[in-house]
């Protein structure tokens, strides 16, 4: 045994006896979980395929942070009892989404029932000072041991759906205008942009990424073909990076970086040759990621938008 082993055999086996202690307390421990026929690991593909429905086995391998082969036997275990359907993704027919079937919420109904109550008799036989103080201690567990890793594994990147669009519009707007004194004027272009996006969506050339934790959008990025300001007609080989923003809550995650990688590896799948984007010279955050992407600044102009001064900028990546 090492020296450093050895100076924290105390505080390993501290935390190994409190694992057994909280194992053996919630019941995980029972060969399938609440008497319900799932195990503990089907179970979880379920739960998370309840509060994440239609994301790729990759990206649930990613959130449970389980081997690849493992989780593809346990989504034939769960298919063959028809719990789960895979369907061919409309924006990308090289990937398959993963949702719960009506089976499937059916079953997960009562484990999630089960759950909640547990909890909550845990719960209740504390006082409030002594249910603060164990949210406490969870919370401190979480952000010790989970906190540098988890940012980046539990951020899911998915494909817009119904409802997002709406999102990306009204948190622009009200972001904007809390943190820069942007008028509205600025919400409706955004409006307008995602209009567009929505009326002339090419799912083989243009694409809108989520990212989503714990069922909360985090932040957002559009990528499309790009076009003639003056015609309209799109430009050859070009694609434009559109709308990407962050939640003021998930900064410093990584997000913005990912949403921008997202963006590059489907340009050039698509075949495309250029990436270009417009920003402001005031958005330090969102120009650091761009810069550390490979894009260059190729043209600045100053200009009065949304109410304020401004300093525009054009980037561009070559692919």
């Amino acid at each position: 045994m090492s020296d450093v082993t050895h100076d924290l055999y105390p505080s390993v086996a501290a935390l190994r006896a409190f694992n057994r202690f909280y194992t053996r307390r919630i019941g995980v421990l029972d060969e399938h979980l609440f008497g319900s026929g799932f195990t503990l690991p089907q179970s979880r593909v379920l739960w998370e395929l309840a509060h994440h429905d239609g994301i790729t086995a990759a990206e649930l391998a990613r959130l449970l942070d389980l081997d690849a082969g493992y989780l593809s036997r346990l989504l034939a275990q769960l298919k063959q009892r028809r719990l789960i359907r895979a369907q061919r993704s409309p924006l990308d027919a090289r990937q398959s989404l993963l949702t719960l079937s009506a089976a499937g919420r059916r079953a997960f109904a009562p484990i999630d029932a089960h759950s909640q109550a547990q909890t909550a008799a845990l719960l209740a036989a504390l006082d409030a000072p002594g249910r603060q103080r164990l949210l406490q201690a969870t919370s401190a567990i979480e952000a010790l041991l989970g906190a540098p890793h988890a940012g980046q594994s539990a951020v899911l990147l998915r494909p817009h759906r119904a409802g997002d669009i709406g999102w990306v519009i009204s948190r622009h707007g009200a972001i904007y205008a809390q943190e820069y004194g942007w008028d509205l004027s600025f919400e409706g272009l955004v409006a307008q942009i995602a209009g567009q996006f929505l009326e002339r969506f090419d799912a083989a050339r243009e694409a809108c990424w989520i990212g989503e934790r714990d069922g909360l959008n985090l932040g957002s990025v559009f990528l499309v073909q790009a076009r003639d300001e003056a015609t309209h007609k799109p430009e050859r080989g070009v694609a434009q990076l559109r709308l990407l923003i962050v939640e003021p809550s998930a900064r410093g995650l990584g997000v913005g970086a990912r949403l921008v990688a997202e963006c590059e590896r489907f340009a050039r799948q698509a075949g495309y040759k250029r990436i270009r984007l417009w920003t402001q010279s005031s958005l330090i955050a969102a120009r650091a990621i761009y810069r550390k992407a490979g894009y260059r600044l190729i043209a600045t102009e100053p200009h009065h938008s949304f109410g304020v001064d401004l300093v525009g900028e054009n980037w561009e990546l070559t692919l």
